[in-house]
């Protein structure tokens, strides 16, 4: 008898992530659901194939031997599904961060689609980079440190961060030199790979705020917020395009304050480097990353 897909799937992303809790925000499913997968698969098979330990979840040694085959054989049903549903349609299928997706991906779509009117593109964003195993996504646009394994990564533009606010809160507030930053509100975004603290350390300076007025966990909230006169926020010039453009932010301090970094890459695993859908893409993102593509 073989057990339910539903449940071998579970059992796999347990594994691979060591916790039940990462697994089920891969699989939009909530813990318990998870766990009564999990419950099932081992009730069916009549043996232990996970344990809770200090460290989170382990394999036992028959778990360990199960899910070797049972990867091979999900890795297969991928294969196999990839390979219908790119024989028909031309599909394409994209992941972003939230961010990324609304600020700098959207407003420039429509560039794309006009290009490759043969191509049928489906977009999806959520914080969690993409698993390719499942074989649901054929590009994922990640946020952070390139250190990802099995995959191809190509880095995008180099990223200004700078201290952003809205043209009325400067009018209020003087800034002229970046310890006046400390006497006004200062808008912390959690996610970002270069906080405050790396931003005044990068300046040559020892000062650090010591709080802030606001902390969200997406650029666009605190963009938003530094918009709307709050405050001022450290973004990057990537996401911030469409509010620069507006006026409705603008640079606190000189360009020779900004950290250049490089934090958002185009991901891919190497089965899907020479499917032309997934080429077109890259091309085009490249050349949109040096203003080309969306005039």
């Amino acid at each position: 008898m073989i057990p339910p897909l539903a449940s071998l799937v579970a059992f796999e992303a347990i594994a691979r992530r060591q916790s039940f809790q990462l697994a089920a925000s891969e699989l939009h499913l909530t813990p318990s659901a998870v766990s009564h997968q999990m419950a099932k698969l081992e009730g069916l098979l009549g043996t232990k194939l996970l344990e809770r330990s200090a460290k989170g979840v382990v394999t036992t040694p028959a778990g360990e031997a199960y899910l070797r085959r049972v990867s091979g054989a999900l890795a297969a049903l991928t294969a196999a599904t990839q390979d219908v549903r790119h024989s028909t349609g031309n599909r394409l299928y994209v992941h972003a961060s939230p961010s990324f997706a609304s600020l700098w991906l959207m407003p420039r779509i429509s560039a794309f689609a006009k290009r490759h009117p043969e191509v049928s593109l489906f977009v999806s964003a959520s914080p969690q980079h993409s698993d390719f195993q499942l074989g649901m996504v054929d590009v994922d646009i990640r946020y952070g440190v390139p250190n990802w394994q099995h995959v191809e990564i190509e880095p995008m533009a180099t990223e200004r961060i700078q201290p952003l606010a809205s043209p009325e809160f400067l009018k209020i507030h003087k800034i002229r030199r970046k310890e006046d930053l400390l006497k006004v509100p200062m808008i912390h975004s959690t996610v970002n790979r270069v906080q405050w603290a790396d931003w005044f350390e990068a300046q040559g300076s020892d000062e650090r705020p010591s709080r802030f007025e606001l902390s969200f966990d997406r650029a666009m909230m605190s963009l938003d917020a530094a918009a709307q006169g709050i405050g001022v926020a450290l973004e990057s010039h990537l996401l911030a395009e469409p509010y620069l453009k507006k006026k409705m932010l603008v640079p606190v301090l000189s360009p020779q304050c900004a950290v250049s970094i490089q934090a958002h890459f185009a991901v891919y695993p190497l089965r899907n480097a020479a499917r032309p859908e997934v080429l077109h893409f890259l091309k085009w993102l490249h050349q949109a990353q040096i203003g080309r593509a969306h005039v």
